[in-house]
């Protein structure tokens, strides 16, 4: 009931584009019985596929809501399931997408930066890799690490997410330093998502005053997408989230 506007048709989603609709009908087809969970970086089509969605905040509540003997896939996000798996030790299915910008952090160049900045805590994202995880001393969501540069006592920060964040925490934190982690490929800024950098301040002017491109998504998807933001909704209204 609501009209919806996005600057640029292009501005979608790395990660979104790892989980194409036709291909994970498919998918899912092949596990009857399975709970369908996806994240909320996915098109509405993938939505209305899946029972539940989810966001990196409450993935893991979500996750652990369900019965223990229920058997679940996860998409899109192969960095964010793997870790919430290890975790719970969950049964499963896990798709292989991944969020560019995420998957672009260098565990050498890191190091190197620890090591020059030794006091300086890791903070990153649970969609990085596994091995960028592993160092880290804290891992969450994006309001989880605004929240986690607000209240730790630390001074400096390595950065492990899309560096877009840190105008924010520099806000909130005028006092402190961070500084984003490197990426594998220094001769270009693989880690800022091409996909943001493509709304700009006159797209969402002229897109506020002629009220377009709007975004039309069809009765039957709509619906059906609805059905799992709901679902996510009424499980984070029971568990106080």
């Amino acid at each position: 009931e609501k009209k919806v506007l996005i600057p640029d048709l292009n501005a979608g989603c790395s990660l979104a584009e790892s989980c194409k609709p036709e291909e994970f009908k498919k998918f899912i087809e092949q596990y009857p019985g399975y709970t369908v969970i996806s994240y909320v970086n996915t098109s509405a089509e993938i939505k209305a596929l899946s029972d539940i969605t989810c966001t990196s905040s409450n993935a893991m509540q979500i996750v652990q809501s369900l019965p223990q003997n229920k058997k679940i896939i996860f998409a899109p996000d192969k960095n964010l399931g793997n870790y919430i798996q290890s975790l719970t030790g969950r049964d499963m299915i896990i798709w292989q997408g991944t969020c560019h910008v995420h998957e672009e952090f260098s565990l050498e160049k890191i190091i190197e930066l620890k090591k020059k900045n030794p006091e300086a805590k890791i903070i990153a994202h649970p969609e990085c890799e596994k091995h960028i995880l592993l160092i880290a001393d804290h891992i969450g969501s994006t309001s989880s690490l605004l929240r986690c540069t607000k209240e730790d006592k630390s001074t400096i920060y390595i950065i492990a997410t899309e560096p877009g964040i840190i105008h924010q925490m520099k806000k909130a934190n005028p006092q402190k330093i961070f500084i984003p982690a490197p990426p594998k490929d220094t001769t270009c800024a693989c880690n800022d998502c091409n996909f943001m950098k493509l709304i700009t301040l006159k797209k969402i002017y002229n897109c506020l005053k002629y009220e377009r491109p709007e975004i039309k998504v069809k009765k039957g998807i709509r619906i059906k997408a609805l059905r799992s933001i709901q679902n996510m909704l009424e499980i984070s209204e029971r568990l106080g989230l």
